[in-house]
């Protein structure tokens, strides 16, 4: 599922090109270094949040229009020049590559097969891993 979320920029304009980074939507204040850093870490942070929304059965947050979302009002309003902006996420394609938790599964093979396998000395649960990936046209 792909979504785009208004976000509010926020430069300091101090030595380290500072960003504050409010997402109105989620309520999620952080910051970058540099605007490719803040879109990072804007991005980052709606993942992360929508996979805990998702793994608790919460439903993730309509986006607002653009034009409701007004600077003069943000968290960081007093700290410097704010202007907002679109950031995307595909949320199944952020869930992919940032998840990495392991899921322990039980494999029955026919003890001839777990034999060869062993003598190959092939670690099962890799080639399997790739099987289901090739099977799905999914990649990591």
């Amino acid at each position: 599922m792909k979504n785009v979320y208004p976000v509010i920029f926020t430069s300091l304009n101090d030595a380290k090109d500072t960003i504050l980074v409010e997402i109105p939507d989620w309520k999620i204040l952080t910051e970058g270094f540099g605007m490719a850093d803040a879109m990072y870490m804007a991005r980052d942070a709606i993942g992360l949040k929508g996979i805990d929304y998702e793994d608790n059965g919460k439903s993730i947050p309509e986006p607002s229009k653009l034009e409701a979302i007004d600077v003069t009002g943000g968290t960081f309003a007093e700290d410097g020049k704010s202007y907002v902006s679109l950031i995307d996420i595909d949320f199944v394609e952020y869930r992919r590559r940032a998840d990495n938790k392991t899921v322990r599964r039980n494999v029955t093979l026919p003890n001839w097969l777990n034999q060869e396998a062993e003598k190959a000395h092939l670690n099962v649960s890799k080639v399997l891993q790739e099987a289901l990936m090739a099977k799905l046209d999914v990649t990591r």
